[in-house]
This record gives C-alpha cells, sequence and structure tokens, in this order.
C-alpha cells in the first residue's frame, strides 16, 4: 500500500485484459487510478538473437512472424533495411504491390482492432461481426500471395509474386464490399450510445504527453499530431500517391486523444487505404517484380556487402523500424534491431490511466492496439541489488541445462 487511502493492484501478467503475458500495477484510490506502471518482459524470445545466425534471405521468414497481424510490415522493414545495407534497390512495380499489401494489412488490423476494442467492453455481438468482415480482406491476400496470415510475399530487391490484371476484378470487388459496410462500422462503433460513453472523455491523451512521450500511429493522430511515416518520409509507393494525416479535426470532432478519437482515426483510416490501393492499381508501372530474382547471385551480393541500413514503416499501429548491418564477408545477419511501435506507445500508458476507473482499463490497455511480443525485451535485474546483469549466450546455455536437470530430478 502507498499509504492508508491508497492501495495497489496488479493487472496480470495473465489476464483477460491483456491477449499477451504482461502486466502493470495500479495503485487506486477507491475505485480511481490514481497511479500506473507498466512491466513488460515477459514474453522475450529471442528472434533478433536466431536472426544473426542466418543469411538475410533466411531472416525474411523470421521477420514476418514477429507479429501475426503485421507480418507483412516487420517483413517490409527487415528488406528495405537490408536493401540499404546491401545498395540494392526493388524494382518500381515492386514497390506498387508492396503498397498495396500493406493497405490491405493496415485494414485487416484496424477492423481486427475494432472487434477486440468491442470485446473489452462486453460488445462480443460487434467482436463476431468485425470478425466476419475482416475474412474479405484475408480471403483477398490469400488470393494474391497464398496465404492468409504469413505472406511470403517480400524478397531483397522486391517481391515474390507478380499482382496481374486478372486479379485486379477480384480487387476491387473486395474495395467495394468494405465501402458497402462502412456505414455500418461507423454507425456501430462512432454512432451506438453505449460504446460512446464508454469511450469518450477515457483514456485521454493530450497532444502535448502524446508529443514529450513520442507515441507514434493512431494513438497519437488521434491527439492532434501529424505523424505518419507514409507522409513525412515516403517509402514504397507513397511518394507517388496523394494522402493526408488522418486527425479528427479533419472530420469536424475535436482531437480530445480519447479512446473515442483513436477508435475514430483508426475507422477513417479504412477509407483512405481502400483509396491508396485503388491509386496503386490505376497507376501501376510495368516492369519486373524483382531486382535480383537468382537467388545465388543475390545471396553472394549480400556476403559482399559492408554496411547498414534502417526501414521505417507505418505499421498500422504507428512507425516501426528495423535496423541491420551486414559485415564483408559474413553471410549471416552481423546485427538486427528491431523497435515495433508498442515500445513507443507503451509510455503513453500512464498519463491515459491517470485519474479513470477500474472498469475502464480494459479499454484503455487496449486502446493502444498493444503488441507484446512485437516489442518484448528481455532484462534480468538483482532484486537485491538493483543491478542489471547480461548474460553471455554460453552463461544462459548453462543455466539452461542446470534448470532441466532439477526439473528432471537430477536425471543426467
Amino acid at each position: 500500500m502507498s499509504d492508508k487511502n491508497t492501495y495497489q493492484v496488479p493487472i496480470g501478467p495473465i489476464h483477460p485484459a491483456f491477449k499477451e503475458p504482461f502486466m502493470v500495477n495500479f495503485v487506486l484510490d477507491g475505485e480511481t487510478i490514481v497511479d500506473a506502471e507498466a512491466h513488460p518482459g515477459m514474453n522475450h524470445r529471442g528472434v533478433e538473437f536466431m536472426g544473426m545466425h542466418r543469411n538475410p534471405l533466411k531472416v525474411i521468414p523470421l521477420a514476418e512472424r514477429i507479429c501475426g497481424i503485421c507480418s507483412i510490415v516487420h517483413q517490409h522493414m527487415f528488406t528495405t533495411a537490408t536493401e540499404h545495407a546491401a545498395g540494392i534497390e526493388p524494382t518500381e512495380r515492386a514497390r506498387y504491390i508492396r503498397t498495396i499489401l500493406a493497405e490491405l494489412e493496415r485494414i485487416h488490423s484496424h477492423v481486427l482492432w475494432a472487434g477486440v476494442a468491442a470485446h473489452e467492453i462486453g460488445f462480443d455481438t460487434h467482436l463476431h461481426f468485425t470478425w466476419k468482415v475482416r475474412e474479405r480482406v484475408m480471403d483477398l491476400l490469400e488470393y494474391i500471395t497464398g496465404n492468409r496470415v504469413n505472406y511470403a510475399m517480400w524478397t531483397i530487391g522486391g517481391v515474390n509474386r507478380d499482382i496481374t490484371k486478372k486479379m485486379y476484378p477480384k480487387i476491387e470487388d473486395t474495395l467495394l464490399y468494405y465501402e458497402s459496410l462502412y456505414g455500418k462500422l461507423e454507425d456501430i462503433f462512432l454512432g451506438d450510445t453505449s460504446i460512446r460513453l464508454r469511450t469518450r472523455n477515457v483514456g485521454i491523451l493530450t497532444e502535448e504527453d502524446a508529443l514529450r512521450l513520442c507515441g507514434v500511429g493512431p494513438t497519437v493522430r488521434a491527439s492532434g499530431v501529424r505523424k505518419d511515416v507514409r507522409i513525412d518520409q515516403p517509402y514504397a509507393a507513397y511518394g507517388d500517391l496523394d494522402l493526408d494525416y488522418v486527425i479528427p479535426s479533419s472530420f469536424g470532432y475535436e482531437n480530445t486523444g480519447d479512446v473515442f478519437s483513436k477508435t475514430l482515426v483508426r475507422l477513417k483510416e479504412i477509407p483512405q487505404s481502400i483509396d491508396l490501393i485503388r491509386q496503386c492499381v490505376d497507376g501501376m508501372p510495368d516492369g519486373d517484380i524483382d531486382s535480383e530474382p537468382r537467388k545465388a547471385v543475390l545471396i553472394n551480393k549480400l556476403k559482399k556487402a559492408d554496411g547498414e541500413g534502417i526501414g521505417r514503416i507505418e505499421a498500422p499501429r504507428g512507425e516501426a523500424f528495423h535496423y541491420v548491418r551486414l559485415e564483408g564477408g559474413m553471410e549471416e545477419v552481423a546485427n538486427w534491431k528491431v523497435r515495433a511501435s508498442t515500445y513507443n506507445n507503451l509510455t503513453t500508458y500512464r498519463p491515459m490511466f491517470m485519474g479513470e476507473q477500474i472498469a475502464d482499463i480494459p479499454i484503455i490497455a487496449a486502446c493502444i492496439d498493444p503488441c507484446i511480443g512485437c516489442m518484448d525485451r528481455a532484462e534480468v535485474v538483482d532484486v537485491r541489488s538493483g543491478e542489471r546483469k547480461h548474460f553471455s549466450h554460453e552463461e544462459l546455455h548453462r543455466l539452461s541445462v542446470e534448470k532441466t536437470k532439477m526439473l528432471l530430478g537430477g536425471l543426467p
């Protein structure tokens, strides 16, 4: 207890409000939250370490499995960073194909998030409706790539499969489907009185706090911050497209930064994504989809490369990037660092929770669309001294063997 009027309530690491292992310690005064401290670090998977023991082409399938919802984003970032490090340019047609797939994934991510958010405040009918709606974009992604989740489309210098004119009618049919349903989505999530009561003036992130805490994506655009990598530092085909920042004031709402505003931004980005996909289909350039289709030649070129690069992408959750370093004569990736959107947005939790009620914890936690597996880091702290200790690979292996033997009752 902090004092006689307050008490502590830890939520997590396993809790229905959080979809992944994660914990937040709350200090409460009655039903009111007076302090909140996030504690990640329970879902570290060692992805970067595994990637640094493979050649760049073998890292791509690993990168797209960092996140099940943003698998396009992570393979896009890794290939872009590697292309910068090796001095390889993707073809123009590949840039447009990458953009189409990225915007399809944005539609998928935002529709999925809306369903999860509805579930957090008890509207499971809305959850099931959005789960039905998202099937169409997943079907289209499967039609284009052959897969519904991990798409295996990216390669260094381009993409593995083309989007042909034969596919255009299927793409347009899916876009028309979402346009026909968009009014219903808005009515459900922005017009429903009960949802408005649960989301208006709840979990407020001011523009000042959004900038001070370096938040990203819809989390800060809902506060009126004009920040979007697709516009600020265009990549893929975005430099050729017509798009603008999606913020509440552009649609007649106040930039309050509450949960309602974050919902509005994500919903309004759906028709924007539809428009961007159409722009890409209409402006699709001719040419090859891969600057170096011979994989043996590509691997040899990567092995000789000596440099570093960054892939900076606007994921559905916000800005994220990968750092890659290649060393000449070394087939494996020398260094790989991933920073996902949640890593930034986690710092915005504290001001959003302060002064709110216990019942609002699930929806506030969900409003940044957290992905703990994307951003988690491992850290060992000696609770007696507070000093951090870093273990070598050999030490971790030894400790793992010792623990396994202990669990087996001392068996060899």
